[in-house]
């Protein structure tokens, strides 16, 4: 039986993808510890279960994993085919099968995730070489497949579904908390599995704080909510922003200069989307939104814009890959990024606008 037959199109491509990458290594091993390894659930896709201490042997065509009594029965009801469960409860049966699989040959780390101490227990069962196969995972999960896709843009549309609604809770002497509160209520009814990373609310000027936490900071008339938010969905992230006015007052100075800031924003927002096609360098659709947002308006908004552009989403809000306003990172079909430009006037307000964009040859969408 060939490789497909025995484990799936969608799991062969990402083993084939990552061995591609991984300088001819004869094993993988991942190494959970209190916190899972990104690349643990790339490869297994369980959507349940801690896997505390868990091993995981990836080959080119079988998968081991490593487990115990505590999350023996919950790998069994998700293992796909390619994957062999063993129930291990004692040390010798655990070291006796790492000698065997790991002595004598060529092995790839996690080096970004696996602690030191780990790294100088697998040290002990003598492998010629260990190699870091973290950059393998990152070239391998930048390239979405279907499967991926279609849990990516669910999570998408679960997110703005919440921010569709959101408005309705808006009223005076709420807080950012109670906010952010309702905001994650709205994504778990919606169906998200949980939160792709800690909301963000901030009204006024608690805006121009691009990671400002969400406080007790109440909401007045004439103020600006920002909210940065994503569902997660088996696995998979979204990562919006959306910026709102509660109760404006259309005749104010402040009204007037943060719609201009919005559609500034806006419009940087789409300078970004048709720059983002296959074969740009994220560098270069940095540099190109950044240019108009320092220069539109005789320069006035010149230095606000203090971020990225945008970065990589998957299993990870910010999936491997570099920051594009700092290094090269060329884009290619079937990338999911995020285009978010944003101006930031410390104390008076922001304005961030979000959406994730999936790379296209010619033409890039939302998703």
């Amino acid at each position: 039986m060939g490789i497909i037959g025995k484990i799936g199109k969608n799991m062969n491509k990402k083993l084939e993808n990552i061995f591609k990458n991984a300088e001819n290594v004869d094993l993988i091993l991942l190494s959970n510890t209190g916190n899972e390894d990104p690349n643990f659930l790339y490869i297994t896709e369980f959507e349940s279960g801690l896997f505390e201490n868990n091993i995981l042997l990836v080959k080119k065509d079988r998968i081991k994993l490593l487990t115990n009594s505590l999350e023996y029965e919950t790998a069994l009801e998700q293992k796909n085919r390619s994957m062999d469960v063993l129930n291990i409860n004692n040390s010798n049966e655990m070291s006796n099968i790492l000698k065997k699989e790991i002595e004598d040959k060529i092995i790839g780390l996690n080096m970004e995730f696996l602690p030191s101490r780990s790294l100088g227990i697998i040290k002990k069962f003598k492998p010629r070489k260990i190699v870091d196969i973290s950059g393998a995972f990152a070239k391998a999960r930048a390239i979405k497949d279907e499967d991926e896709l279609k849990k990516m843009r669910i999570a998408n549309d679960i997110t703005k579904k919440a921010f569709k609604e959101i408005p309705k809770y808006f009223k005076e002497g709420i807080t950012e908390k109670e906010i952010a509160a309702r905001f994650n209520y709205l994504m778990a009814y919606n169906g998200s599995d949980k939160e792709a990373f800690d909301t963000i609310v901030s009204f006024e000027k608690n805006s121009a704080l691009p990671h400002h936490f969400p406080d007790n900071t109440r909401l007045a008339k004439n103020s600006t909510v920002l909210i940065d938010a994503g569902a997660k969905y088996k696995n998979y992230c979204a990562d919006l922003t959306r910026t709102f006015f509660f109760k404006p007052d259309k005749i104010s100075i402040k009204y007037k200069k943060m719609s201009e800031i919005y559609e500034t924003v806006h419009k940087a927002q789409q300078i970004g989307l048709e720059k983002a096609v296959e074969n740009e360098d994220g560098k270069n659709v940095h540099a190109a939104v950044a240019e108009f947002i320092n220069t539109v308006h005789g320069g006035k908004y010149k230095g606000r814009f203090i971020h990225s552009l945008g970065h990589s989403i998957g299993i990870e809000t910010h999936d491997p890959g570099a920051s594009f306003s700092q290094q090269n990172v060329k884009l290619k079909k079937n990338m999911v990024i995020s285009d978010e430009p944003g101006i930031y006037i410390v104390g008076f307000g922001g304005v961030r606008i979000e959406d994730d964009v999936l790379i296209g040859k010619r033409r890039s969408v939302f998703l």
